[in-house]
């Protein structure tokens, strides 16, 4: 990349984020996102979420800064600079869930997951929760308050915060972790193949209703969800030097 590089700013709606998006675009002008060398995403990790799955198709890296509350995918923000810091910052790639549900009514639903996918309870009983790993069952029946599978980019999510494992980026394996287990007790999940393809099947849902999520994306009344690794899509991001995914997630663990 050069001083001539094509920039295309995005923002969430937060004040904080259009004004920083203002500055910037007065400064280096802005260009489309079809036609930019580089995508900057101004806010938090939510709308940088919102951005990659929004960019997917165009060949552009993202690089986010931060403008929000958590920015674990974003770098630091800074008004100057800005072209030297994406001359040389470090690009990673990761891989979204694809998520599959049929609801109550037999419709179908599919959505795509950078950091998990989530089933959680939807009324006052805990969920039960049927586990079956590439056709195998391998647990008949987890009573919790929901469950997760999640990737090594959102392994310091919604997952750290249910006890889940925090994985490293360059791992090839998923978090299935469980959300206040009951039965079995304080069961805390696996680590399973980035290859697994995970079904959940809902049992007793009329009486235990289970909605699905995924980034956002969220389905009530489900009866099952499948899950899956979706290789044939990769997610370019860019991090400064020394402050990549893998850095933040080892970092993480010693916070």
């Amino acid at each position: 990349m050069t001083q001539d590089m094509k920039i295309a700013f995005l923002a969430s709606p937060a004040p904080l984020a259009q004004t920083a998006r203002a500055v910037l675009i007065g400064r280096y002008g802005n260009a489309a996102p079809e036609a930019a060398d580089v995508i900057v995403a101004l806010g938090g990790d939510g709308f940088m979420l919102q951005t990659l799955h929004g960019t997917q198709g165009l060949p552009a890296p993202v690089y986010g800064m931060n403008r929000g509350t958590i920015g674990f995918l974003m770098n630091a923000y800074s008004e100057s600079d800005l072209v030297d810091r994406l001359s040389v910052a470090h690009e990673e790639v990761i891989n979204p869930l694809a998520m599959q549900a049929m609801d109550h009514e037999g419709r179908m639903h599919a959505a795509l997951a950078i950091n998990e996918v989530s089933l959680l309870r939807a009324g006052p009983q805990a969920a039960k929760l049927r586990i079956t790993v590439d056709g195998r069952l391998r647990m008949e029946e987890l009573v919790c308050d929901g469950a997760l599978v999640a990737t090594p980019a959102g392994s310091t999510a919604y997952n750290y915060s249910a006890h889940g494992p925090i994985l490293p980026i360059g791992a090839d394996v998923l978090a299935l972790t469980a959300v206040a287990a009951f039965r079995p007790r304080r069961w805390r999940g696996a680590l399973l193949p980035k290859t697994a393809r995970v079904r959940f099947d809902v049992v007793d849902p009329e009486r235990r209703p289970v909605m699905a999520e995924g980034d956002s994306h969220a389905f009530a009344n489900i009866h099952w969800v499948e899950i899956r690794s979706e290789p044939k899509i990769g997610h370019r991001i860019l991090f400064d030097p020394g402050h990549g995914l893998e850095e933040r997630l080892i970092s993480e663990q010693f916070t």
